[in-house]
């Protein structure tokens, strides 16, 4: 019997792409700039891929675009902080473009835009239990439907069979 890793997260995450930029300190007379696209998100820090290494315990200035969301959000918001480069590994194989993980946590955020982020993941993972519920029957097991073709699709195939029948070889 194998042991299981014990979780060492203190806060909820969500799946969630969002565009995002990490900047690293200055390097000569200008700072390095990662554009990515986050792949899990927490109040407490950013889990993304990116194309460059960046030593564990650098320090960073993170942007996130936080989009609308939620009854009370009425438009996207840009959320800037400070951070630290808890892990960055290369990714197995061979990846064009982000051969790196990278997780940042959080070091400069100050409540309300903590409060934001949890709000924002609680939310985002109720939209996805949402999703998984619609997806299910009452017995708990996923519905097996077969997408229907529209009508244009099966006229499109019946003059193409018909075609076939006429074609003289």
């Amino acid at each position: 019997m194998t042991k299981r890793k014990q979780e060492r997260r203190a806060t909820q995450r969500a799946d969630a792409r969002l565009s995002m930029r990490v900047e690293v300190g200055p390097l000569g007379d200008e700072s390095a700039q990662i554009v990515t696209e986050s792949q899990n998100i927490s109040s407490s820090g950013v889990y993304c891929h990116s194309a460059h290494y960046l030593a564990p315990l650098s320090k960073v200035a993170v942007t996130i675009v936080l989009p609308q969301f939620g009854p009370m959000k009425s438009r996207a918001e840009m959320l800037k902080c400070d951070g630290v480069v808890v892990r960055c590994e290369q990714l197995p194989g061979r990846r064009v473009g982000r051969p790196y993980e990278l997780a940042c946590a959080f070091t400069g955020l100050d409540d309300e835009r903590r409060r934001l982020l949890a709000d924002y993941v609680t939310w985002r993972n109720l939209q996805a239990l949402r999703a998984a519920a619609r997806g299910k029957t009452g017995n708990g097991r996923s519905r097996s439907r077969r997408p229907r073709p529209k009508a244009a699709v099966v006229r499109k195939k019946r003059v193409v069979r018909g075609l076939r029948r006429r074609t003289v070889h």
